[in-house]
């Protein structure tokens, strides 16, 4: 069940010739390389167990999308930092030459394994936590005490400090404190400092959960307000306990509706804004109150509310007013502002119009300028954005519509306080009820923390060049999060700015000071150090593909609104040929021009970055808001997600084995190409978003009965909703689907598909290794990939 990490070796590459197969196997067919031996993701379904350092050496991590258990034994776990090349090269033209990027994926708040032990809390008194005087590091198990104890070096600047005479200890013969191991600060990668009252600008925050819902005409008809309102009923209950914890509710259509919780009153008011060009909020109090005095008349209120405005013939939707006067009642407290919204704002501050229309109108012109439709229409909603940010204010997105909402203009909310943004497209009442609610309960019970402040510092030698994800940034050094929480990711780009000595180490360190959901200040502190080297041989050796890839693909998902998706195609074909090509060129063992080398760590590498190609971000007959959501949901994702989010998963469920005993409840993979799909056959594909159900045309009508109820393809519904039949068969599909929603830690939007329809093409459309307008065939993109190799080579 268990396998540990292999080691390393010196001489890691495959070899791929027009008459060889990966890994060298002589193959009958002398034209082409043979499709079922090209570089393929190998699931492995045993749980690793790594130590983040052995023999006083980093240990690289496990893939990304394995399963593993981390024994933090000096350098933090991978879940909570990773870095794109497990050495770092000593100067930048050693980088350079390599063509790969050095950067940092850092997830503050990742879920741990449960079979991890939890991060301790380290409580240093009135004095805080051990910091070196110059460049403001903590203290970690990587600075250097000298001097008996008396004095420390920091890692990250090399300034000299003075030990505080209260955390003062001898040294034993090997150089360490002999109270080392007893001190997690200085045995352990990431641990948690209690923070003193000089980290603290104002008394901690309050829980502060304010829900605006979307009460249009068409919201209403939908079924969208009333799939709201159930929703957050129902999440009530999983709110904090205690008086710390406070609620707010609104409602717009072409005006703004508030609610006076007070306990005194019998049933909740309604108190109406109608200007919706200068907002203000009715009144300065019992807008937001405590839960604990007012959960009968918020359960009552969103009972209500569906059939208050049932008759509703307002189609506008001021959802910018209604943001803006939401963000009035929160100003005094911050907290989650959770949007429900089903239409175009339409009315009042920043109000938008149908872009996509007018692009659709002027085929020409949308082709050459499509990228400005995926940029915000004007400055009105991020001015506020920036705004709530300042004011611990984040907002989260839920967009309940069937049609365009114009996601690149409002979504600039969730980008810009540390939000997300959720999908609902078209929405169906019948089967995105379900997902609504499992999304909106994950939101408020996932691990999370508020007016979060995070900074990342490096050895002298580096320095943090950008970043980027869901934040904002007042000063150059630290970003901003109102909220954030288990599921974000901010990446971190690096540049050197000295060189670094070889056989060194290079350290890493995040710090992330937040206030938890109980109003305590923490700060969290998370240390990576890393050997330095000056072999080129060894950054392809220490390559790390889960995190190279998911940070190429967040910095396409940066520039596809400002730059013409061919320029950005072209861009990411050449940067995965540039990094094969300096392998090739400089470090590969086979020295023979017919052969296609590429290093173990980054062979499948030509893969996903095909998949890529072929992503809804890079589209051009996608529809302008899937591709505005595809940006900024790439935006905080995480680097197991970003995997499957390009390359999903596809699996033969009318081939799985019901028998009890089997290792993995979910079957092995299948390679993402027509030639795999038969048609008697049903397939489920998912990216960690949506999940499809294929069924092919001559499918069984027994095993269609026993999984999805019905007898024949014409009887697939337009909304599907899983059941669990009274066989094995639904048991195991039931079963799979529930374990995967368990990894990617989503609901997941299920959807039937069937040949010959829109849904039939949708499924294919995820086939990244067939040809299609956007790209070649996989085999034939690795063919091009060796010609411009050799190209380069000549």
């Amino acid at each position: 069940m268990f396998g540990m990490m292999p080691p390393l070796s010196n001489q890691a590459e495959a070899a791929i010739t027009p008459s060889m197969g990966y890994a060298g196997s002589a193959l009958t067919g002398q034209s082409k390389i043979d499709s079922d031996n090209v570089p393929r993701p190998i699931p492995n379904s045993a749980v690793i167990l790594h130590a983040t350092r052995q023999g006083n050496q980093a240990n690289p991590p496990p893939p990304a999308t394995s399963d593993y258990i981390v024994r933090d034994n000096g350098n933090c776990s991978p879940r909570y930092m990773r870095c794109t090349i497990n050495q770092i090269p000593c100067t930048v033209d050693l980088l350079t030459t390599s063509a790969m990027q050095l950067a940092l994926l850092v997830q503050p708040f990742a879920l741990p394994h449960p079979c991890e032990e939890p991060i301790e809390v380290v409580d240093f008194g009135q004095g805080g936590p051990v910091r070196c005087f110059r460049c403001k590091g903590y203290i970690n198990p990587f600075v250097k005490f000298i001097d008996q104890g008396r004095r420390f070096t920091c890692n990250l600047c090399g300034y000299t400090n003075e030990t505080p005479r209260d955390y003062h200890c001898n040294l034993g013969p090997d150089g360490r404190r002999r109270d080392a191991d007893e001190k997690p600060e200085l045995c352990r990668g990431t641990v948690e400092f209690v923070a003193t009252k000089e980290y603290t600008l104002r008394d901690p925050m309050p829980v502060v959960y304010f829900f605006l819902i979307d009460v249009s005409m068409n919201a209403i008809q939908t079924g969208a307000t009333a799939a709201a309102c159930s929703a957050i009923s129902q999440v009530i209950s999983y709110l904090p306990e205690g008086p710390r914890t406070l609620v707010g509710i609104a409602t717009f259509d072409s005006t703004i509706h508030f609610y006076n919780l007070k306990r005194a009153l019998q049933q909740p008011l309604m108190l109406i804004v109608p200007d919706v060009q200068d907002v203000y909020i009715p009144l300065q109090s019992d807008v937001i109150v405590r839960l604990s005095e007012c959960r009968q008349h918020l359960e009552l209120l969103l009972e209500n509310i569906p059939t208050l405005f049932e008759h509703n013939r307002t189609a506008d939707s001021a959802f910018g007013a209604a943001v803006k006067a939401s963000f009035l009642a929160m100003k005094s407290t911050g907290g989650k502002l959770l949007v429900f919204q089903s239409v175009l704002p339409s009315t009042g501050i920043g109000a938008l119009s149908a872009r996509e229309a007018e692009g659709r109108s002027n085929i020409s012109a949308a082709e050459k300028e499509a990228h400005k439709l995926l940029q915000p229409a004007d400055k009105t909603l991020k001015t506020m954005a920036v705004e709530f940010a300042e004011y611990q204010v984040c907002v989260d997105l839920f967009l309940t519509t069937q049609s365009y909402v114009d996601i690149a203009s409002i979504c600039v909310f969730p980008r810009t306080t540390g939000g997300n943004v959720y999908y609902y497209f078209p929405f169906s009442a019948i089967s995105d009820t379900a997902k609504l609610y499992n999304d909106l309960r994950w939101n408020i019970t996932r691990p999370h923390g508020f007016e979060a402040v995070m900074r990342v510092r490096c050895s002298q030698g580096l320095q943090v060049h950008e970043y980027f994800g869901n934040y904002s940034r007042r000063i150059p050094t630290d970003v901003d999060l109102p909220a954030i929480d288990c599921d974000k990711t901010i990446m971190v780009t690096l540049k050197h700015d000295d060189k670094l000595q070889d056989g060194s180490e290079c350290s890493f360190q995040c710090a992330l000071l937040y206030t938890t959901i109980y109003g305590q200040r923490r700060i969290r502190v998370s240390t990576l150090s890393l050997p330095c080297t000056t072999v080129l041989g060894n950054l392809f050796l220490s390559a790390d593909l889960d995190t190279q890839f998911t940070c190429i693909l967040k910095q396409v998902a940066s520039e596809v609104a400002t730059a013409p998706l061919p320029q950005i195609r072209e861009h990411v074909t050449n940067h995965c040929i540039n990094i094969l090509h300096s392998y090739r060129k400089f470090c590969a063992t086979v020295s023979s021009s017919s052969h296609l080398v590429l290093p173990e760590a980054l062979k499948i590498l030509p893969l996903y970055t095909l998949a890529l190609v072929k992503s809804t971000g890079l589209r051009t007959d996608g529809l302008i808001d899937n591709r505005s959501f595809w940006i900024n949901y790439v935006s905080p994702l995480s680097v197991p997600l970003a995997i499957s989010w390009v390359h999903p998963r596809l699996i033969a469920i009318h081939k799985y084995n019901i028998e009890e005993g089997e290792e993995s409840i979910i079957p092995p993979p299948i390679p993402l190409s027509n030639e795999q799909i038969s048609d008697n056959g049903i397939y489920l594909l998912e990216n960690g978003e949506d999940c499809l159900i294929y069924v092919g045309n001559s499918a069984d009508p027994g095993v269609m009965r026993q999984l999805l109820g019905i007898l024949s393809v014409e009887e697939v519904p337009a909304q599907f909703v899983l059941q669990q039949y009274d066989n094995p068969l639904s048991k195991k599909l039931n079963d799979i689907i529930n374990d995967i929603r368990s990894q990617r830690r989503n609901y997941l939007r299920l959807k039937i598909c069937r040949k010959g329809d829109s849904s039939g093409m949708l499924f294919f459309s995820n086939m990244v290794e067939d040809k299609t307008s956007l790209g070649l065939a996989y085999v034939d993109f690795l063919v091009h990939i060796h010609g411009q190799i050799k190209s380069k080579m000549a």
